[in-house]
């Protein structure tokens, strides 16, 4: 049975409101209350917590924030039994419809109706979207049996669907590589799986786990340049792309399938964001946040895959309880820390969040590098501090750990974060 905690009565006024109880805002209202915040809120619409952890039902979470492999909705279990033990308010079935900018946050549901409550700080912890055929406009017919990963994984793990019997995936972000190894657990014969870039979008440990102990074709710098079809689908047409990653149609094949499941990226829900808004960097397409997650509204915070998206759901979790305990903070008028360092992404550098950093607290600066290095790396925050890694990849988050004794002498300055391979950096 799911753990539930529907409040008796909506309160008119809370410390801290939590929109989404996935994982960061799971983690997010835990801290809240920890640091002090009495009255805590947390929304969802679907009818019971943990976003997205429900439907992952393979292991590989929990190793960081509980010290133990579990499957996603064990991990959505444990984390909602912290907020149960702190009697936060969960309201499930909910949208949020509204918030103003003096955070007077309108609800719907279809057991309250429409109510407003005000909240004294507001995190939004509202996830990521899966990227549509539409946002990378392949050509071709319109049939039935193009979904994205993730409707695929939730027909799968929760309803007991199978979306067909022959599939072919294109992109290959963790969603895509999980559900090719699920499908062929399932009987589903995966044709291959075909990224666009050089190099795989999911991570290593994935690519290892879903593919080559299956025996799945993975195929870089090739596309699906049409899809075939009326009713339902019947075969692609996949290319190989040039260094400009343009189709070389000259090279193109045929492949006969029945389905074809997109994994080519997450997008960031940043609705809530906009409508408030908040300043946005055009990098994540997430809000521009401090290193305690506050965005450009005081008072409004952000975590999580709608801040930037995260590889692990752990460190979502960690993420987001910088977030709910810098929230409660402001609930409560306790003090801000300064934000005296502005970071900005630099050589070989996607993004960079948080975007400020404060000379009074310790905080982590998260980011990913545009290409990968396969050797000795040498990670630059400015001239503030410097570190060795042994190599670096886009499908996976680097983070930096900085203290207030190596800030020490740059307030007020802009440091850029770089990732150079050591050879250069020795040249140079």
């Amino acid at each position: 049975m799911p753990i539930t905690a529907q409040p008796r009565h909506l309160l008119s006024r809370y410390d801290v409101t939590v929109v989404g109880a996935g994982p960061a805002g799971l983690a997010a209202a835990v801290a809240a209350r920890d640091q002090g915040a009495e009255r805590i809120l947390m929304v969802d619409r679907d009818p019971e917590p943990g976003g997205i952890l429900l439907q992952c039902i393979h292991s590989g979470f929990g190793l960081h924030e509980f010290k133990q492999d579990v499957t996603g909705p064990e991990y959505a279990h444990l984390a909602l039994e912290r907020v149960v033990e702190r009697d936060v308010d969960v309201l499930t079935n909910t949208y949020v419809t509204d918030v103003s900018r003096e955070l007077r946050v309108k609800l719907m549901s279809p057991d309250a109706g429409i109510s407003t409550v005000d909240t004294g700080s507001l995190v939004i912890a509202t996830g990521a979207r899966e990227r549509t055929r539409a946002a990378i406009k392949i050509p071709g017919e319109r049939p039935a049996g193009v979904m994205t990963a993730g409707l695929a994984q939730k027909m799968v793990n929760l309803h007991g669907y199978l979306p067909g019997r022959r599939a072919v995936i294109l992109g290959s972000g963790d969603i895509g590589l999980i559900m090719a190894r699920r499908l062929t657990l399932e009987g589903v014969e995966v044709l291959g799986v075909f990224e666009l870039l050089p190099f795989a979008s999911g991570l290593g440990r994935n690519v290892v786990q879903c593919l080559h102990d299956f025996d799945i074709p993975l195929h870089l710098s090739t596309t699906v340049v049409d899809i075939h079809g009326h009713q339902r689908t019947d075969g692609v047409t996949v290319a190989p792309v040039d260094d400009d990653l343009q189709p070389q149609l000259d090279r193109s094949w045929d492949i006969d399938c029945d389905t074809l499941l997109l994994s080519i990226g997450l997008i960031p829900d940043a609705e809530l964001a906009r409508q408030l808004q908040l300043s946005l960097d055009p990098r994540t397409g997430g809000p521009v946040v401090s290193s305690t997650m506050e965005t450009s509204l005081p008072g409004v915070f952000a975590a999580g895959n709608n801040l930037h998206v995260n590889d692990l759901a752990d460190w979502v979790s960690q993420e987001a309880s910088a977030a709910g305990a810098a929230a409660g903070d402001v609930a409560l008028g306790r003090h801000r820390a300064r934000q005296d360092v502005t970071v900005t992404p630099g050589r070989n550098v996607a993004y960079v969040v948080p975007h400020t950093l404060s000379t009074e607290r310790s905080q982590t600066v998260s980011f990913r590098v545009k290409q990968p290095i396969y050797g000795d790396t040498k990670l630059h925050l400015g001239d503030a501090h410097q570190r060795k890694v042994r190599a670096v990849v886009p499908p996976e988050m680097v983070t930096m750990k900085v203290s207030p004794k190596l800030l020490d002498g740059f307030a007020g300055d802009t440091l850029r974060v770089d990732a150079i391979p050591v050879e250069e950096e020795e040249e140079s």
